[in-house]
């Protein structure tokens, strides 16, 4: 991990203005954050924060995206959340003090600006309402880990797919994530995506292209998913 002071704190402002837990601070406030935070870059697979390290720090995604994901003693791997732009990470040792739960990784290149625990929690300090916004992010994000986690007991390979792109799909249908990114995900391998991805190809479910995958029935997806 790479730290380095930002050029421009004024884009940095801009972009924690667009978080439902920064955006509530004012023009000024939200400048004195950029300025005082630090824009860390990372490669694709490169650690922002190891499960252990102290919690002295949360991050603000400016770009790519970050994958919360923990390693039980048995060394199987649990993918927890994949984030990206405008969401915040490791908030929840800041929160606590504790050490961190979960690793945090780059999906891709990625920039984050590092706020440390004393400003983060000024920042709740002062403004109430961000506060509330932070908990109710994290209730959110409590909730999908739960669905997860109740999605692997009880749906096979294709519904736990089904859902995992119908969850990571844009308005377009179009699912920016790797094969190897989605097994992660629904706890399977690789090549057993791969044969599944493929053989909805052929029902015309979806299209494989260079961008990723493109989602041609979210009807019929979301019938496989049971949602």
């Amino acid at each position: 991990m790479v730290s380095v002071p930002f050029a421009r704190p004024e884009d940095v402002a801009r972009a924690l203005a667009q978080s439902p837990v920064f955006g509530v601070l004012d023009p000024p406030s939200l400048l004195r954050l950029a300025t005082g935070g630090t824009v860390v870059t990372l490669e694709p697979g490169q650690d922002l924060a190891r499960q252990g390290d102290p919690g002295d720090a949360a991050y603000l995604i400016l770009q790519g995206a970050i994958e919360v994901r923990t390693l039980s003693a048995g060394g199987a791997e649990t993918v927890i959340a994949a984030l990206g732009p405008g969401e915040i990470v490791g908030e929840m040792a800041v929160l606590d003090g504790g050490a961190r739960s979960a690793d945090l990784t780059a999906l891709r290149a990625c920039r984050a600006l590092k706020v440390s625990r004393q400003a983060f929690l000024e920042v709740l300090a002062d403004h109430p309402e961000a506060a509330l916004a932070l908990i109710a992010g994290l209730s959110l994000r409590l909730r999908q880990v739960d669905g997860d986690l109740e999605a692997r007991q009880v749906l096979d390979l294709g519904g736990r797919l089904a859902r995992a792109l119908l969850e990571a799909a844009t308005g377009e249908g179009l699912v920016a994530v790797t094969q190897t990114e989605l097994a992660r995900r629904v706890g399977a391998s690789r090549e057993k995506v791969n044969r599944k991805l493929h053989a909805w190809v052929g029902e015309g479910l979806l299209r494989l292209d260079r961008s990723g995958v493109r989602i041609l029935s979210t009807q019929r997806l979301r019938a496989v998913a049971g949602t």
